[in-house]
This record gives structure tokens, sequence and C-alpha cells, in this order.
């Protein structure tokens, strides 16, 4: 698999490379990009494997909110019979096992991850990349990580966990440091199973009964940017070496073909800037939100709708101006140098944590000379996901 595909050679400076759910650790953690959710009781695997939707890199089969209680038996038999005629087609040849996406489990509780565990075969097991923990808390932790160290060693295959920060223990100021400060210690002796940490937005803003809307971010809701923000500040540092994950964006609208035509037409980052239109409402709210997400060092994104993800991807290119500076800071000793454009200082030492990510999203998601061609790849990819949400 490879994100930001398109025909157009000329887009890229460096292309991005391929990866699967066998890639390294180190680097797949920084591949997942936008982490399509959908109901486990959903049938997507024949939509996938045709091509309907190709920018489904990385998926959430969900066994928690996104269905009923009542439905939990309908959404695992229905998980059970999607991998394995994934696995069949693999075994078949009709799709190669490095083009599966990265699929991922989000259980309901530690209970029906057990249960779901016992009906884990060795031939479904490795068609996964892993499982999505939620209500994740330092009491809780030890559960769902043993558990999942033993569902590897028994399987012999790497799957991955990925915590979901979301409780009130987080939520609320008063106990929300003491709790990330021991998950922080917990979630150190697993780091190897730890492909990123992700952020429940939505279920922070309702604690506090808010919601925000289509013309504001998540970071203008004060206590939910708070959380967020101390998340960050534990999760996000460079010595602790965690991916973490941007919190979903709730709106998505219809477009037309012609409309992407006009986003050529837009001097991007500007418009982003001074919230002058790009394409609609949702889109632009998206847009704007990812820019924020990436300067606090989130990076991906968790999406409800198919037709955000060629965005949400897109945005997470590297321009060659970031792509030379990292390049220099990384390849070099120590001290303050000009950059390579003449344009600011690069003082080593201190921008070293910052140069490694943007290599590292580089490979991932590749290297464009500068937003003219960000808007090139929205272009490539958009029309076929018009109406995907289906």
């Amino acid at each position: 698999m490879r994100h930001n595909t398109t025909t157009d050679s000329d887009v890229f400076f460096r292309e991005p490379q391929v990866f699967s759910r066998h890639s390294d650790h180190s680097f797949l953690r920084y591949c997942l990009g936008g982490t399509l959710y959908m109901p486990s009781t959903r049938e997507v695997m024949q939509k996938i494997v045709s091509g309907q939707l190709p920018d489904v890199l990385s998926m959430v089969m969900c066994f928690e909110d996104a269905i009923r209680a009542e439905d939990l038996a309908t959404g695992e038999a229905n998980v059970i019979r999607e991998l394995g005629w994934l696995a069949a087609q693999v075994r078949s040849g009709a799709v190669a096992d490095e083009d599966i996406p990265l699929i991922f489990l989000r259980v309901r509780s530690i209970e029906q991850f057990r249960s779901f565990a016992a009906q884990l075969t060795h031939e479904l097991a490795d068609i996964l990349s892993g499982f999505v923990f939620p209500k994740f808390y330092s009491n809780n932790a030890h559960e769902y990580l043993d558990l999942l160290a033993e569902l590897n060693e028994k399987h012999d295959t790497k799957l991955y966990g990925m915590p979901i920060l979301e409780g009130r223990d987080i939520a609320f100021a008063e106990t929300r440091r003491t709790e990330l400060l021991a998950l922080m210690h917990k979630l150190r002796a697993y780091h190897q199973y730890i492909l990123n940490i992700r952020v429940g937005g939505t279920d922070f803003s309702s604690f506090f009964g808010v919601r925000r809307g289509i013309g504001s971010s998540v970071y203008d809701i004060l206590p939910v940017r708070d959380a967020l923000a101390d998340i960050l500040n534990f999760f996000g540092r460079a010595e602790e070496d965690y991916v973490v994950s941007a919190p979903v964006w709730e709106y998505f609208l219809a477009y037309k073909r012609d409309d992407l035509e006009k986003v050529m037409q837009v001097d991007l980052h500007r418009a982003l800037r001074t919230n002058a239109q790009i394409l609609n409402d949702a889109i632009d709210g998206l847009l704007r939100e990812v820019v924020l997400d990436k300067a606090n060092g989130f990076t991906g994104k968790t999406v409800i709708h198919p037709s955000h993800l060629r965005y949400v991807n897109t945005m997470q290119v590297v321009t060659r101006e970031e792509y030379e500076d990292a390049c220099q800071i990384l390849g070099t000793s120590g001290g303050v140098i000009k950059s390579a454009k003449s344009n600011k200082m690069n003082e080593i030492n201190p921008h070293r944590s910052w140069a490694r990510r943007i290599s590292r999203l580089a490979d991932a998601y590749g290297v464009v000379e500068d937003e003219r061609k960000v808007l090139a790849l929205f272009h490539a990819g958009l029309g076929v996901h018009v109406n995907a949400a289906e």
C-alpha cells in the first residue's frame, strides 16, 4: 500500500514509501493517516478488494459505540465472516497480502475482548493489524495489554494495540495528570505493541455538554483543548516516542466533481488562515483542524466518512523546504546553521526531534515542492469518492 497515490509523477519531489502491516514498527506507526471507523456490522471487504475505496488503508471495525449492545453478536459474526473471506482472497491470490489495509477491531470491554479473542484463529489473526481499546485507564490497562501480548505469542504474528484516552479521569482536571502519569508508566513496558495513542474528542466534549460547530475546531472548546494538551504533554514527548492520532472531525457534506476544479485555483494556506471558502464548510473545517492537529504534534486522524481520507492523508505530506531543513538538521552534529532557503535558523539540537518526525512523515506521505502540489493531490484522488459514504 502507498498513501497519496497519483498517476502524475511530477507531483512528488520524493514519493511516499510502500507499507503493509508487516512493516517495521518505527515506520508503520506513522502510516495510519486517516483511519476510517465503521460499525462492526458493516460489510465492506468486497468494496475494498474491488478498489471501490482505494484510500481505505487503515480502518477500525467497531464493537463499541458504533453499534447497539443488542447488535454485538451480529457484529462479531460479521467480522469473523469478513476476515475469513479476506483471508481466502489472499490464499487464492485474488489480493496480495501486502495490499491488505491495516485492520483493527475496537473492542467493547475487556470482557468482550477476552470472549472475541477466544474465537480468533491463526488465519484470522494473520489478517488483522490489532485492536483498539476504549475507555483505557490505568486500572484496566494491564488487562488489555497482557491479553494483547498473549495473542501475539499464541498466533505468532504482530498484533498492535491502540489505546483510546477518552474517559472521565482524563477529561476532568483534578484527576487528569495523575491518571496520565500512571498510564505513561504502565505503557512503557508494552511500547513495542503500541502503534498509536488515540484520543476521544467527542467523549471529552460530552462530559461538558458541548460540541464544536462546523465553523470551529476542537481546539476552540476550552476544556477539550486542555485535555488534548495534557495528553500531548505526556505522550507527545520525544523521549516517550509515541505517535498520537488526532480526534475525529464530525461533519461531512456532499460535493460535486466540478467543485474539485475550483480547489485548484485556491491559495490553500492563505485561505485556511483567513477563513476564506475553499470547498464547503465541512471540508474547510476539516482542513483547518488538520493544520492545527499537525502544528500541535498529532499525526493522522480518526475519520468517519471515506471522502475525508484523501484530505487527511494529503495534508500529512511534507514540503520540500521542510524536508531539506530536516535533512540538514539530521546531517549536522550541532550548532546553528542557516536553512537551505536562507530564510530561517536551524538550531541543530533543539530542532532534531522535529526533523526526525518530518523525515518519518516524508517516508509515509511523500514530499511535494509546495502547496500547489498539495492541491494537485486533492484533485488526483477525490473524484472517485464523491458518493462513497454508503
